[in-house]
């Protein structure tokens, strides 16, 4: 692993909605923010008071896009970076807009040699304006596009290997996807380039009518900790991240899903 990374350990996405929180509960190591929901400017003080490191995650880069990339956004995520001090910096292997809209979600590349092309020259752009270790992350899908040439582990694997960018694996994710479109999430952890992983993102769902929606505002499924229990046996994390960003709970379930995490990659 590169020392930029070091040993996060276990963390929480800050959200103002729980900021307090945070703060409150034990064993919090380290917090991840959303880029875009910050201003340079003024910075909240229940964040950076906080006195643990701060990643930045962007959500709006859209690096999977056949347009453009506008350049602003990144822009704002390296300043973002730079004010907050972190050594790294991350967005989602998709694209958000097209034809001038905004999808509102996060929409998957498809795996074709041309989009794997596409996405290698964005990231690098990417890491040139961030100036930082930049990762990407692997999202959730309730579709696929036809026509693959790729499995998803091995169009990461080339992304890395042709940019150097770093990985997050979201392990609900993985699941959502798994369950989604019947694809093998142990398959996947066979195929990942471990030494490029940055850290791992954990987060609940539900399932409905034979759907499973990564909505980051339930409990994480027992499936999804025993996934994480796979990576586990693969790799040790530099680190493992909460998500949650509706429908928040208690101080005490949430320190009691940070101690499954814990308890998931304690070896």
């Amino acid at each position: 692993m590169a020392d930029t990374r070091g040993k996060l350990g276990v963390g929480i996405g800050w959200r103002p909605e729980i900021d307090l929180s945070i703060a409150r509960i034990p064993g919090v190591d380290w917090v991840e923010v959303v880029a875009e929901n910050l201003h340079t400017e003024h910075l909240p003080e229940s964040l950076t008071g906080l006195g643990l490191p701060v990643l930045p995650h962007a959500v709006s880069l859209s690096l999977g896009g056949a347009e453009p990339v506008d350049t602003t956004r990144i822009e704002h995520l390296a300043a973002v970076t730079e004010e907050l001090g972190a050594p790294m910096a991350s967005d989602h292997v998709c694209f958000v807009r097209a034809g001038g809209l905004d999808a509102g979600h996060l929409i998957p590349v498809p795996r074709t040699r041309d989009a794997l092309d596409v996405l290698v020259d964005n990231v690098k752009l990417t890491q040139s304006i961030v100036g930082v270790p930049f990762a990407m992350e692997n999202i959730a899908a309730v579709f696929e596009w036809p026509d693959a040439e790729l499995t998803e582990a091995r169009f990461l694997r080339e992304l890395t290997e042709r940019t150097g960018c770093l990985l997050i694996i979201d392990v609900a994710n993985l699941y959502a996807t798994a369950r989604n479109l019947g694809t093998d999430p142990v398959a996947f952890l066979d195929d990942i380039p471990w030494e490029q992983l940055a850290y791992v993102h954990m987060a609940g769902g539900v399932e409905r009518d034979g759907i499973y929606h990564d909505t980051h505002a339930h409990p994480i499924f027992p499936q999804v900790l025993e996934l994480l229990g796979e990576l586990r046996s693969r790799v040790d994390p530099p680190g493992v991240l909460l998500e949650r960003d509706d429908d928040y709970p208690s101080d005490a379930e949430l320190t009691s899903e940070l101690a499954a995490i814990r308890k998931a990659v304690t070896r």
